[in-house]
């Protein structure tokens, strides 16, 4: 009765997590990919206001004018970027459909780094393309002469995301440049997934459509502003693309929630400064307590770190973590490779001192 597709993919490996956590006592929870700060309330009043004010109907597919100027505004003022069209998405997920949805044809080959967020790599095989993993270990870095040993004449486009879930990896504006400048010899579509772009701790903020004019950037507000269960991002690039989109979120998605997006107007200038300081000292604490007792790279970005595991085998010792009560995730649900695991250091920090405290336990007995 199912679609053959169906069995090109499998739960979420982090739900099954999250499911486990429901049956534990008192869980020493490093899995969750969320900021374990609140919407902070100027956001919620607008949301609030505009539900109470009757903004509560369908808006245009494509977004409320407001808030695609003003994504307009920030890219032009922030990096001097000017994107031909801006869509507004239900969460970077629902442009991440969207643009697979427009994008792949069967038999395109889909270059992903690797690790990779999870569900790139299941869209691809879900709308019959091949996804080709671009091998980034051991420190993460995306090499273009690692590129070339992969592009094709099948390939349709690169998958970025800088900072990187799950490993933390920034790549530097010289990196950029380097994956561009590939891009640019095979005239291939890059989509960059800047979710996590407010949280880089060690270099100046950056965006890889400053250079390159064929990239299609997703971001959203469930990150910096805590918003995960608003749904609300974006996309911004080519017009064609964009349009095909928005075509397509006409019988999908339809809009995105119509109080979200007068939030998201107040949200993408707020000052989370005093978030991301929090967020740089947490990375600092859950790399220092790693570094003597793993194989470990200090992420840049983001809120996860991607440890080797002791005996080179994750999901074994991602079991051994659940039996003492930390919840992590296996690496192989990011990657074709067994070998990492991921945490999640978006928790408060007495979380994270009884993580690490099982963490090294359990590596001392390696």
């Amino acid at each position: 009765m199912l679609a053959n597709r169906m069995k090109l993919i499998d739960s979420s490996g982090i739900r099954k997590v999250f499911d486990l956590a429901s049956k534990l006592n008192n869980p020493i929870n490093l899995s969750i990919g969320q900021p374990d700060f609140d919407v902070p309330e100027a956001i919620k009043e607008v949301g609030i206001q505009s539900i109470r004010d009757g903004f509560n109907r369908y808006t245009v597919t494509q977004g409320i004018p407001e808030l695609r100027s003003a994504i307009q505004d920030y890219y032009r003022a922030r990096c001097g970027v000017e994107f031909e069209d801006v869509l507004i998405t239900s969460g970077v997920s629902g442009g991440l459909m969207l643009a697979f949805i427009a994008l792949v044809e069967q038999g395109d080959e889909v270059l992903l780094p690797d690790p990779y967020f999870v569900m790139y790599k299941h869209l691809a095989n879900l709308f019959g393309g091949k996804p080709v993993f671009v091998d980034t270990y051991p420190d993460f870095a995306l090499l273009p002469e690692r590129l070339e040993e992969k592009v094709t004449k099948r390939t349709k486009f690169l998958v970025i995301n800088s900072p990187a879930n799950p490993t933390g990896r920034v790549y530097s504006s010289d990196e950029l440049r380097g994956i561009a400048e590939f891009a640019r010899r095979h005239d291939l579509l890059v989509i960059t997934d800047e979710i996590y772009d407010h949280f880089i701790y060690d270099q100046p903020p950056d965006t890889f459509a400053r250079y390159y004019s064929k990239t299609l950037l997703l971001n959203g507000f469930s990150k910096s502003s805590a918003m995960t269960g608003w749904r609300l991002g974006y996309a911004a690039g080519p017009q064609e693309i964009i349009e095909s989109m928005k075509m397509l979120q006409q019988y999908s998605f339809v809009c995105a929630p119509s109080f979200a997006q007068k939030a998201g107007v107040a949200a993408l200038n707020l000052d989370i400064s005093r978030h991301i300081a929090e967020y740089r000292a947490k990375r600092d604490l859950i790399y220092e307590g790693l570094k003597g007792f793993f194989e470990v790279e200090k992420p840049g970005g983001a809120f996860y770190i991607f440890p080797k595991a002791p005996g080179g085998d994750g999901a074994k010792f991602v079991e051994k973590a659940i039996a003492n009560n930390l919840l992590i995730i296996p690496g192989n649900v990011f990657s074709e490779k067994n070998s990492h695991f991921r945490l999640s250091f978006a928790a408060p920090d007495e979380t994270i001192h009884r993580g690490i405290e099982v963490l090294q336990k359990l590596a001392r007995e390696f």
